[in-house]
């Protein structure tokens, strides 16, 4: 029993560790309990960019309007997003409604085969986890737990067309249970929607998609 137990508490150890090793050339890494930056202003690329893996988007003819509809999903997007980490559920389900409208307003006549192929792709998923977001606005946990599969929707959705500026992959590796979860910033300071001020600085930059 005893063995189980140290091997457990090993396993917690080096998985708080991988969240928390904060002082190499990654600062945003790490937890920090005593200090929750609110500022969700749009913070200008730094020379600091050029160490985080660069990806371009797939698309880079897409009309300006159907470009601007699919710009503002992604703002409501990372409204949820800081909503989440600010860990403000009635918040988050606002930004999800509006997502979910905004998703109704595109025009898909305006895409080429092509591109119309890789929107239809994620488009219902997208619009489901929306709908789940929106209805929860007082149960952060489930909101959370959606937020996981949309994030890695918008992913496909932001490589594919864009979102207007840079956006940062970001990683946590002790979201769903340590299992790990990605989610898009417009900044490259970490702000952790799936723990919020529980963990707010917990993850690391893995690209930047421009």
């Amino acid at each position: 029993m005893k063995k189980i137990l140290f091997s457990v508490l090993a396993i917690s150890t080096i998985t708080f560790t991988a969240c928390n090793s904060g002082n190499g050339k990654n600062e945003q890494e790490g937890h920090d309990m005593n200090k929750m930056n609110k500022d969700t202003a749009q913070h200008a690329t730094t020379a600091d960019d050029k160490d985080v893996k660069a990806v371009s988007v797939t698309f880079t003819n897409v009309d300006a309007k159907a470009t601007a509809y699919i710009k503002e999903i992604v703002d409501h997007y990372l409204h949820v997003k800081n909503a989440l980490a600010n860990d403000n559920s009635s918040e988050a389900a606002s930004g999800a409604k509006a997502m979910e409208n905004a998703i109704g307003k595109l025009d898909k006549s305006l895409l080429t085969v092509e591109q119309k192929k890789a929107y239809d792709a994620n488009e219902e998923e997208l619009k489901e986890h929306a709908e789940h977001i929106g209805k929860n606005g007082d149960n952060i946990k489930h909101q959370r737990s959606h937020f996981v599969q949309m994030s890695e929707v918008v992913y496909e959705l932001v490589k594919n067309f864009g979102a207007g500026r840079p956006l940062y992959h970001d990683h946590c590796p002790m979201a769903r249970d340590n299992q790990g979860a990605m989610w898009l910033s417009e900044v490259k300071e970490i702000k952790n929607p799936y723990f919020g001020s529980e963990m707010f600085k917990c993850g690391r930059v893995e690209e930047m998609i421009k």
